[in-house]
Parts: structure tokens; C-alpha cells; sequence
């Protein structure tokens, strides 16, 4: 068992538990998610909704990258793999990484998955990691997702100002982040 899911093994909330991204996870529920265009309405895939094989690339690549994780966000009532969240790329010069989220099954939207599964991989990248900073992006449309990183502690730092196209329109890009109150430096 690698440094990496020992680590992930303790990511357990009260509603949900994160854990090591596998090959076995891309079934056709995770294909589905990833070209249902109410889930990928936000997500740079929805330009190019990946195959069964890319998305199998795309988790090999990321389980044999030491500087990202990508945890398999699950219901803890079922054990149902609900959706996913990444930490990474990490940069270990200066101590800092993004966090990506999907919730894939539309049943668990506005569950509280997605705020708990951003609280467990803060604790996770500050703790047992020793990050920091962290950072996350969001389209301006798409509220609830600064709501689950402001929720969550984050601050908004920028705006990218018509940054990206998203319904055949140029919208705003939201910049947030997170410093580690334990590791607060000045200079």
C-alpha cells in the first residue's frame, strides 16, 4: 500500500468518505456523469466529453502522479462512488495545490457532499501534507461552487474578467484561496 493510500484511508466525514481513485471506478455511471451536460456545464471537458478509454487514461495518469491525488468521493450510507475530488498539482517548492470537484450523481446535489468532501481534502492537503496554500476556480455562473469553497474558508482573490466561453457568452472566472493558518509566513 503506497504513503498515498495510507493517507487516504483516513479521509472518512459523517457523510461521506474519500478514498484512492481506482481503474474499477470508470464504469458507465462515471462515463455518464462525465458527459451529462448538466454535470460538465462548468467543467473544460464539456467541449471534448471524454471516452471510456480517456477516462481510464486520465486515472492511470493520475494514480502514477506523486503530485496530484484524485479521490473517489462515496456515500457513506451505500458505498456508492458519488462523484470526484483532486488535489493537484502540487507544488512542492512553494507549498501550494488546487482543488477540482464533481458531484456526478444529480440525486446527491445539494447534499452537502460536495462543502464536506472540500472540508476533508483542506484538512487532509494542511495537516498531513503541510501545504500552505490552496486554490480553486470557479465560472461566475456557477454560485454553488464558490459557495462550497467560501463555505469552506476560501477567499476570493480575483476575477478573471470575461476569461472563459460558456453558453456562447464570455463570463467571469472566480479566483479563490486558502492559506494555512498554521503556516502563515510574511515575507
Amino acid at each position: 500500500m503506497s504513503a498515498q493510500s495510507l493517507m487516504a484511508s483516513s479521509l472518512k466525514g459523517d457523510h461521506i468518505f474519500l478514498r484512492d481513485i481506482q481503474l474499477a471506478d470508470v464504469t458507465f455511471a462515471y462515463q455518464r456523469w462525465m458527459t451529462d451536460p448538466e454535470i460538465i456545464q462548468y467543467l473544460e471537458s464539456r467541449f471534448h466529453p471524454p471516452s471510456g478509454e480517456e477516462l481510464k487514461r486520465y486515472v492511470e495518469a493520475n494514480i502514477a502522479d506523486p503530485d496530484s491525488f484524485l479521490f473517489a468521493i462515496c456515500d457513506k450510507t451505500s458505498n456508492r462512488h458519488i462523484g470526484n475530488i483532486k488535489l493537484g498539482p502540487i507544488n512542492r517548492l512553494h507549498k501550494r495545490a488546487s482543488i477540482g470537484i464533481v458531484i456526478g450523481e444529480k440525486e446527491c446535489f445539494g447534499k452537502g457532499f460536495g462543502p464536506e468532501s472540500v472540508k476533508l481534502v483542506v484538512a487532509f492537503a494542511f495537516n498531513d501534507l503541510n501545504l500552505h496554500k490552496l486554490t480553486a476556480g470557479c465560472y461566475a455562473p456557477n454560485i454553488n461552487a464558490e459557495k462550497v469553497f467560501t463555505n469552506n474558508g476560501f477567499k476570493r482573490e480575483g476575477t478573471r474578467r470575461q476569461h472563459s466561453l460558456y453558453d456562447g457568452k464570455y463570463v467571469d472566472v472566480i479566483e479563490l484561496g486558502l492559506i494555512n493558518p498554521r503556516r502563515r509566513c510574511d515575507g
